[in-house]
């Protein structure tokens, strides 16, 4: 407020302020096709190579998140759909809405209370140092790749099973079941590979969420990622910085999902053989 006019006419002439908003649009786009996507005003450092610094530690965090998602995820589904209304697919189903229901910071304070304060089984913040061995890397990220990865494992859990069920209906199941195969070959060979394709979109969506999830596990377990460096940048009102990790995640999830769709191919036959003829 007690700046003079004449400064900050000034400083709307440096920015591009004084210009039409369509103009400030195009340069901004353009900008952006660059890699510019500014400079932060609390860290005074390009945008982007903030980003880029922070972004392995978001990516890895994610990752190891939807391994734990995965790994337990499509066996509970699968067990859950072979058990059909048995205690064992109650009990899998209870568990996988309320891995569904809770919140991450929850979860998170939970595991910290139990696995650090209590048992003192492992580390409750930072990240680690990879001069102190792998295992001090891999020790700081477990309690916070599970605390992320808790809602997808849910996820997964529920979609599988719906899916088994609905391939397990299918009358070439019941002709394999007809010939005599055994149930292991029918389920691993015939329904598996016919379950996982939708099972792979539903992953790499999980992975775009895992992503901007981290915003709440990287502050509770004092992580130095991107989701760390969004709210200290929210707190501080450094809104460049704000737009650009939107923008970053976005493309990293348009980019997730591309590849999803190469996946199909390798899973369905159906699906490659329509890409060749197209």
């Amino acid at each position: 407020p007690e700046a003079r006019a004449e400064d900050v006419e000034r400083l709307r002439s440096q920015l591009g302020l004084n210009k039409p908003i369509l103009v400030q649009f195009g340069m901004y786009v353009k900008r952006i096709v660059s890699g510019d996507l500014g400079k932060s005003l609390i860290y005074k450092q390009d945008v982007l190579s903030l980003i880029l610094e922070r972004f392995p530690t978001t990516f890895t965090l994610s990752v190891l998140a939807l391994i734990f998602a995965v790994v337990l995820g499509i066996p509970f589904g699968i067990l859950a759909a072979t058990k059909q209304n048995s205690f064992v697919d109650l009990m899998i189903t209870i568990i996988a809405l309320i891995g569904i229901s809770v919140p991450i910071f929850w979860v998170g304070m939970v595991l910290i209370i139990f696995f650090s304060l209590n048992l003192g089984w492992l580390p409750a913040v930072g990240l680690g140092d990879i001069k102190n061995g792998l295992w001090d890397v891999i020790s700081h990220l477990i309690l916070p790749s599970f605390a992320l990865g808790v809602l997808s494992i849910g996820t997964i859990t529920r979609f599988t099973r719906s899916n088994m069920l609905e391939v397990l209906r299918q009358d070439y199941i019941r002709t394999a079941r007809a010939k005599g195969l055994r149930a292991r070959l029918v389920l691993f060979r015939h329904a598996l590979r016919n379950t996982l394709v939708p099972v792979v979109t539903v992953i790499g969506l999980q992975l775009g969420n895992l992503l901007a999830g981290a915003v709440l596990t990287e502050t509770i377990f004092a992580l130095p990622g991107l989701g760390k460096l969004m709210v200290d940048a929210i707190f501080r009102r450094d809104f460049l910085l704000v737009q650009g990790e939107v923008l970053f995640i976005a493309f990293v999830y348009i980019f997730v999902n591309l590849v999803v769709d190469l996946l199909y191919a390798f899973l369905n036959p159906k699906i490659r053989q329509s890409y060749r003829s197209a």
